[in-house]
């Protein structure tokens, strides 16, 4: 392609953006292969305007600082923002200049993170599925009344397989292998699993490390497949580590920024190709779906197996079990470390996928038992453990309950369910009649008579309003008489309500103390503490708290709940989120009742930022950025215990689990006092400011028609969008209009 109306020898003169540049040739192709070779080779089409000058559609000002680097080599970096410099340079596809601009990103990044990174646990290694025993028969197990079986105890030995992959060695009962004259006891399904899974570790075992920041753009799986992971990183160090994970964990993750995208693609491919086109199920094996935690144990849910870390003194967190393959997909787990003397096994792990729990003791030195699975026979939402007894809930109105002193699994059916909280023995329900009911678990759960659940009335609202949220705050004296219980609750239509029961109102119920009623959306959240309320409505998460005076420990009425602060902790949702996506990315608030809670906003769903706010007043505490970049697909706050050296006191984490499978901890407790210490809490707003959010914002799909914008030019440092729902554009649109008309006037 001929250039004679743009050139006049080796001149060239470009318009970028309505600014004419002039330029020579060889100034513009001393780099090779890049976007000005191409064009001036007759690879890209040009257009060219009224002058005939070359026209190329991109920002002047940070053009001018290109063209600059390509004339003298030498980067002016005056009142140019870095990373949209990079931008450009690698639209340009001029290398020499993105990997400057890249050091000059990592100066300010640390693998290491920052003072509140505490530690990181690799990726577990994926368990071989059990193939099934010969002449299997399936068998439907009672729900009334579920005897654990004995004799079923499994030793895991986590060690290496002929793959590299730490196989769960089985003995006893029913997880036994088939003999060796059956030879045809391995299904169909078994060899495709097996075939899926040897091509996820090969993969895993044989890539190589990599040193380029950029990240795939190959990212945007259709169907109802889990969006892939942004980053896969360090994993080729973990198979040469043992079970035990120190503190501080060692990896070698400098300059690694490598994406999954191919791992999650040839998975998507090998699983198309075994597996029919309809099986559209599929999950990321890697990918941390649920994490909870409970004393110094966290469990961590993947797809289809769970992982058990207890924290140690001298050792650090450490890996101490792993669940055999769980054929369906994981939707909610529980844990309790501390089961009491009555219990065979110290430690209580519990998942459940649709309406079915599995149930398995644990004990210090890895030993696994398998307590049984239960139906609840409607989908579980919630499972949780009150003391020693396991309790599944669904909002239709069914209730689960294992009880660990009789080995008893019983359901009862009783209305309909919109919230429930626990307190000591105590399970409170909030319930679609606008009636509260409890259960106290401590008691034996039978009747003698019906073999049914105590289950009693205990507060009835006054306009029968379904109870949407429920928050129970025992004051000190409760420990001594029993009597003294105060209970905020949310309703439907937007009101919150506080219940307090004295001992001078034992013989009549709870009465109501004082309502509120400033929400005009149903009310999500509510927690009553020892100094505020706060509730949450579903309006985008609209907060608002009140400062709550109180005399002798008992909530006062003179002068009353003060109010303190609104805001609101936006989250918003993608369009197809998993079934524990809402589990997993809970905003909160997390804290003892006596301390200081807080608010972790998560702003999109594909992010590798957290940030944690004060509950009181919204107040920024800190914000969390992973350490490799990778997304944050679950949190969790927990606060562990302290150890036996004199001084010790209890510290709060957040565990966050990522996209790569990995565990990173952060340092609450110490983020809390630098704060105080500093003052450095936003005075103004402690959620994103307008330039995070939009630099969040383009890392999503805001778009809610179907027409697509014609030559994007994104940055290959992005990852793919993840689609949001038109609910939240509407949302998003609201802001803008009401920014414009603000700076109108």
């Amino acid at each position: 392609m001929a250039f004679s109306q743009v050139c006049s020898g080796d001149i060239l003169h470009l318009n970028v953006g309505g600014k004419r540049f002039s330029t020579s040739r060889q100034t513009l192709t001393c780099v090779q292969d890049t976007f000005f070779t191409a064009l001036l080779n007759g690879r890209i089409s040009s257009l060219r305007d009224e002058k005939g000058s070359i026209f190329i559609d991109r920002d002047p000002e940070i053009f001018a600082v290109i063209l600059n680097y390509l004339r003298t080599r030498e980067i002016n970096l005056k009142n140019v923002d870095i990373k949209s410099l990079r931008h450009e340079a690698e639209y340009y596809g001029i290398s020499p200049l993105v990997r400057r601009l890249m050091l000059c990103e990592e100066m300010t990044q640390s693998t290491c993170g920052d003072v509140l990174f505490y530690g990181y646990l690799p990726p577990p290694c994926i368990p071989i599925q059990d193939p099934p025993p010969c002449n299997s028969v399936t068998q439907t197990e009672p729900t009334a009344v579920h005897v654990s079986r004995p004799g079923v105890s499994v030793r895991l030995d986590n060690q290496p397989g002929p793959s590299g992959i730490y196989e769960n060695k089985v003995t006893g009962g029913e997880n036994s292998q088939c003999s060796n004259g059956a030879s045809n006891c391995d299904s169909v399904n078994y060899n495709n699993h097996q075939y899926v899974q040897s091509s996820i570790n090969s993969y895993i075992q044989n890539r190589q490390p990599g040193h380029s920041r950029n990240s795939s753009m190959e990212l945007r799986l259709s169907g109802n497949c889990s969006r892939s992971s942004q980053d896969l990183r360090g994993l080729q160090g973990r198979n040469g580590s043992g079970p035990n994970h120190s503190r501080a964990a060692s990896l070698d993750l400098r300059h690694t920024r490598n994406s999954s995208a191919d791992l999650n693609k040839m998975i998507r491919n090998d699983v198309g190709l075994v597996f029919s086109p309809s099986s559209s199920g599929w999950a990321d094996p890697l990918r941390v779906q649920i994490i909870k935690a409970h004393h110094n144990w966290i469990v961590v849910a993947y797809a289809h197996f769970v992982v058990c870390y207890r924290l140690k003194d001298s050792s650090g967190w450490q890996q101490v079990f792993t669940s055999p393959h769980i054929e369906q997909c994981i939707e909610r787990i529980a844990i309790n470390a501390k089961m009491g003397t009555g219990c065979d096994a110290s430690k209580m792990v519990a998942i459940s996928y649709g309406s079915q729990v599995r149930l398995w003791g644990v004990s210090e030195d890895g030993n696994k038992t398998n307590v049984g699975t239960f139906n609840l026979h409607v989908r579980v939402e919630y499972l949780f453990f009150i003391g020693s007894q396991l309790v599944a809930l669904s909002p239709s109105g069914k209730l689960g309950v294992w009880h660990a002193m009789t080995q008893h699994w019983q359901t009862q059916e009783v209305m309909t369910i919109a919230s429930f909280d626990t307190a000591g023995s105590f399970l409170l329900l909030g319930c679609n009649n606008g009636c509260i009911y409890y259960i106290d678990m401590q008691k034996f759960p039978l009747r003698m008579k019906d073999n049914d659940l105590l289950v009693t009335e205990l507060y009835r609202d006054p306009n029968n309003d379904p109870v949407t949220a429920i928050s129970v705050y025992l004051t000190p004296k409760t420990n001594l008489c029993g009597n003294w219980i105060e209970i905020a609750y949310g309703t439907r239509s937007g009101s919150v309500r506080v219940i307090v029961q004295h001992p001078e109102t034992v013989g009549h119920g709870p009465q109501l103390f004082q309502t509120f009623t400033v929400h005009q959306s149903p009310v999500t959240k509510v927690t009553l503490s020892e100094k505020y309320l706060v509730s949450v409505c579903c309006e985008y998460n609209h907060v608002r708290s009140w400062l709550v005076t109180r005399f002798r420990g008992m909530i006062s009425t003179q002068p009353g709940s003060t109010p303190e602060a609104s805001f609101k902790i936006v989250s918003l949702e993608a369009v197809e989120p998993c079934i524990s996506q809402a589990v997993a990315n809970d905003c909160g608030p997390f804290g003892e009742q006596d301390d200081e809670q807080v608010f972790v906003q998560k702003v999109v769903p594909e992010t590798d930022q957290l940030f944690v706010r004060l509950a009181s007043n919204g107040k920024r505490v800190c914000v969390i950025k992973a350490v490799d970049g990778s997304t944050v697909s679950a949190f969790c706050v927990h606060e562990c215990e302290g150890s036996s050296r004199m001084g010790s006191r209890p510290r709060r984490f957040i565990f966050t689990g990522h996209s790569n499978g990995s565990i990173q901890m952060w340092d609450l407790t110490t983020a809390l006092d630098l704060m105080y210490k500093n003052g450095s809490a936003d005075k103004t707003n402690g959620g994103p400011t307008p330039e995070e959010l939009l630099q969040l914002l383009d890392q999503c799909d805001l778009s809610n028609s179907l027409c697509s914008t014609p030559c994007m030019s994104p940055s290959p440092s992005l990852v793919a969008a993840a689609r949001l729902k038109s609910t939240n554009v509407a949302f998003l649109n609201q802001l803008q209009d009401s920014d414009r008309s603000s700076s109108s006037n």
